[in-house]
């Protein structure tokens, strides 16, 4: 090797040897993040049943006709109507009927005809017999046959009344105020006796039935207010109606109903979550930006005495007002990041400043650990 191709060899390895220091160099510490801390304190919230449950109509009415093989002339309402009592809804071809009522006032007329005449002919024979002009027997005649036009008169009256009452089976009318909820008949249709041809919501009034389990069938009262999200995004406000003595032996569980006074939109058959709001208790809280979501679970994290923060897998209940419940998992007076807690890992290091003086918080490596 010449005294050349020696010294560049020694060159190469010099700065080779710098390289490796320069990569061998540690690296530097991340920055503390800035976060905010508050203590987890025992408060007074709300409590309340969080369930889903069918919209229904408190209560349906199914009308049909009493009379059989009549064809529809008159359909005069459609599904959403609304009607009022007596309101006639359909009608039907009442030309047999009428024949009938026609018949039946004829028979009570001759029958007052008749009466009329035996009390005349008994009112002119009284005199009579004080006078000897005839006999008792006959005068006892008269006024049985009197009697007997009498009770023709009753029968052709019941009669009249029975075929005025099937003319009245024709219409039929609204037996409430309402909403028509079906309508199972056509115009031209002939129909039968007791089929159900339309439905009516009874004073527009929906419910809404939300079956529980047994342990949180306890905790519920008549007149506890309920809440129901609405598909339109709003709540319809209502109360416990009724609420079960008892629970199905097979499944523990039993439906509550609650009243929906306005129900604002909602139809019957919509299935929607709701809130029985079942008074209110002592519990532990947290704010509900501490608690944050990983794997599913919900976590918050503490910071310990060398300002490192610590993951604690809890459990939680109730959230309102900002607030979560805290069922397990954290101890009351224990030290919850508030803010920053969304993007801590478990062991990162923290800095912990007043609330007003916190940094808007970055994305890190620590948000995914």
């Amino acid at each position: 090797m010449t005294k050349r191709h020696w010294m560049a060899f020694v060159v190469a390895g010099l700065a080779l040897a710098g390289c490796g220091k320069k990569d061998e160099a540690a690296p530097e510490a991340s920055p503390a993040m800035a976060v905010t801390v508050v203590p987890a304190r025992v408060e007074e919230i709300p409590r309340e049943i969080r369930v889903s449950g069918p919209v229904a109509a408190r209560e349906e009415m199914q009308l049909g006709v009493e009379v059989t093989g009549l064809r529809v002339t008159g359909l005069y309402v459609d599904v959403g109507d609304f009607v009022r009592q007596g309101q006639v809804l359909l009608e039907l071809d009442a030309r047999t009927l009428d024949s009938e009522l026609q018949q039946a006032e004829a028979s009570h007329r001759e029958a007052q005809a008749a009466a009329s005449l035996a009390q005349a002919n008994l009112r002119r024979a009284e005199p009579l017999l004080r006078e000897k002009y005839i006999s008792a027997g006959q005068v006892d005649e008269l006024r049985a046959a009197r009697d007997q036009a009498n009770a023709r008169v009753a029968t052709a009256r019941a009669s009249l009344d029975a075929a005025r009452l099937r003319r009245s089976y024709a219409q039929l009318r609204a037996p409430a105020d309402g909403i028509v909820s079906k309508r199972n008949v056509q115009p031209g249709q002939i129909v039968a006796g007791g089929t159900e041809l339309i439905g009516l919501i009874r004073d527009g009034r929906l419910e809404w039935r939300a079956e529980l389990a047994d342990a949180e069938l306890s905790a519920v009262n008549v007149g506890d207010p309920v809440v129901i999200r609405s598909p339109s995004g709003g709540d319809v406000e209502g109360e416990v109606r009724a609420v079960p003595p008892g629970v199905d032996a097979d499944t523990r569980t039993a439906t509550v109903y609650a009243d929906l006074p306005e129900p604002d939109g909602l139809r019957a058959g919509a299935y929607l979550p709701g809130r029985i709001l079942v008074g209110a208790a002592r519990a532990l809280v947290v704010p509900a930006t501490s608690v944050v979501q990983r794997d599913g679970n919900p976590y918050v994290f503490t910071v310990d005495g060398k300002n490192v923060a610590r993951r604690l897998r809890v459990r939680t209940g109730t959230e309102t007002a900002g607030k979560v419940e805290i069922l397990g998992g954290l101890q009351a007076g224990a030290q919850v990041v508030e803010q920053g807690a969304g993007f801590l890992g478990d062991g990162d290091p923290v800095r912990v400043v007043p609330a007003t003086a916190a940094a808007p918080a970055v994305t890190g490596t620590g948000a995914t650990r």
